[in-house]
């Protein structure tokens, strides 16, 4: 047997074992498919919860070219395949006409599909620049003209549902921005008629955490396109909410889907709404109510907040300044 120390070159170049490689790889497809399985198994619980998609619908997909309509249009391409209804999917893009858009990628990307397609040109970008000053956000008037276009297109295209790429994330953010600078409880429902009474607007991700979405994304390797309109202010009250849920996420994981639940268990007697609940003419009449109030409801956390992390270090005083 040689000695240790009489190894040749040849020996001590050879290739390491391809192992670890082949676990990292099938690990990765272990991961893959459970993602897949989640985020299937989400959008298809939130169309049966919400009734979204029926026999003999057809979908418009809006298609923006970033990571959740590509992520929308893909999963409700593979639930049809078994879905116990029949229905038709149409992906629509609105090219606004901003400066770099890449025209010609979402049509090769859907054309690679062989799923029906429209992409709808319209200068909006022009439209918006003129009116907003430069520095203010554009995000009001971009939507009004983007929806506008949408609805009409829908309309020529004979589409019976309007399927947008919000997700959970997207929803409890737009509660918190409505509650914080617009003073009403108002969330993104999954699933509403259009302001024109014309179309029913549905959101299948209402279910799907926009971390899921990045990570498939990266996995199906979708095209992605970069806003350069909106997608590039981060002074908008969108940005700044988004970064302190994901914040308190972090901290405290399941927050967010807290929320998200919270939203659809909605106790009115327990608000101020007197639209909702009829405050005025409420009598006790000596009859025991489960839904009254209560000092403490049972599941009340009133324990000792969790401490949180300092955020610089504790100097301690020197003697003279004490």
């Amino acid at each position: 047997m040689p000695d240790a120390t009489m190894l040749d070159a040849t020996t001590l170049d050879a290739p390491a074992p391809a192992a670890p490689a082949a676990a990292d790889a099938r690990k990765a497809a272990f991961e893959a498919n459970k993602l897949s399985k989640r985020l299937h198994r989400q959008v298809g619980q939130a169309i049966g919860d919400f009734n979204m998609i029926e026999a003999g619908d057809k979908v418009m997909v809006c298609l923006s070219g970033g990571k959740d309509s590509y992520s929308l249009l893909d999963i409700l391409l593979s639930l049809r395949q078994r879905a116990p209804v029949p229905f038709d999917i149409v992906a629509v893009n609105l090219d606004q006409k901003q400066p770099g858009f890449p025209a010609d990628v979402l049509p090769r990307y859907l054309s690679g599909l062989g799923v029906p397609f429209h992409i709808e040109a319209q200068d909006t970008y022009s439209i918006v620049k003129q009116h907003i000053p430069e520095g203010q956000t554009m995000c009001s008037l971009c939507s009004r003209l983007r929806r506008g276009i949408l609805y009409r297109v829908a309309g020529e295209l004979g589409a019976t549902k309007i399927a947008l790429g919000h997700h959970r994330d997207d929803m409890v953010v737009t509660l918190l921005i409505n509650m914080f600078f617009g003073g009403r409880l108002k969330g993104m429902p999954p699933k509403l008629v259009s302001d024109d009474g014309r179309h029913v607007v549905i959101r299948p991700l209402a279910y799907v955490a926009e971390s899921d979405l990045e990570r498939w994304s990266a996995h199906r390797r979708f095209p992605i396109i970069p806003c350069s309109l909106c997608g590039s202010q981060d002074n908008l009250q969108r940005v700044q909410v988004k970064a302190m849920i994901h914040d308190w996420e972090r901290r405290h994981p399941g927050r967010i889907d807290n929320m998200l639940r919270a939203m659809g268990h909605v106790v009115p007697s327990h608000l101020m709404d007197r639209n909702l609940y009829p405050f005025t003419t409420v009598q006790a009449r000596g009859v025991a109510d489960p839904a009254g109030d209560k000092a403490f409801d049972d599941d009340d956390p009133c324990g000792p907040p969790t401490p949180l992390p300092a955020t610089a270090p504790i100097r301690l005083m020197t003697k003279d300044e004490a």
